[in-house]
């Protein structure tokens, strides 16, 4: 596969929510606002990439019965240098974002790339497989929230769209994102339907 094909099957082929259906607990609960959700992006791509390369460079003195502890670690360690930089620098993300951000470190999008793929691949295609398993996870939240801020809040970025319109506030709500989530699977898999057909 070549290394462009290992970047790009995170956003669709491989996408982790809408194809594997991976990391549905974050996806719902913050994609109440645009800005949450580019938040989230960077700070799990940021995650995936640095504990793919780094599990990739140590895969070969890894004792296997310590595989999984380890690998926790790493991803534990990346995650708490993302929620102590947010909580810094960017206070109020980092209160939006809650026990999201903590939660990385157990979401099954980043052990399942530890373990299906950075320990058994080299650093440049695990790099590449965290960075675009990161871009696939992020499109999916960017999409998701873009529809649920802009119908549900009639904002973006928390500046008002369209004066005296009554937003739809069902939208940010659990059931506005199950609902939405539920058009962008079928949006998917009507895609892929048509593209197998042909």
């Amino acid at each position: 596969m070549s290394y462009w094909k290992e970047f790009i099957k995170g956003v669709w082929e491989h996408n982790p929510q809408l194809v594997v259906g991976l990391g549905f607990c974050p996806t719902l609960a913050i994609t109440t606002s645009l800005s949450n959700a580019l938040w989230m992006t960077l700070s799990t791509a940021f995650v995936l990439v640095c504990s793919n390369v780094l599990i990739s460079l140590i895969r070969g003195i890894a004792h296997s019965h310590l595989r999984i502890p380890l690998y926790i670690t790493i991803i534990a360690t990346f995650v708490t240098i993302v929620d102590l930089s947010l909580n810094a620098y960017q206070p109020a993300v980092y209160r939006s974002l809650g026990i999201f951000i903590p939660l990385i470190v157990v979401n099954c999008i980043t052990l399942g790339r530890a373990e299906e793929f950075a320990q058994k691949n080299s650093v440049i295609r695990s790099l590449l497989d965290g960075a675009g398993m990161g871009l696939g996870f992020g499109l999916t939240l960017i999409v998701l929230s873009f529809f649920r801020e802009v119908l549900g809040a009639n904002q973006l970025f928390g500046y008002t769209l369209i004066r005296g319109m009554e937003p739809a506030a069902v939208m940010i709500l659990a059931p506005g994102a199950f609902f939405t989530l539920g058009l962008m699977l079928w949006a998917m898999n009507t895609i892929n339907s048509r593209r197998r057909s042909k």
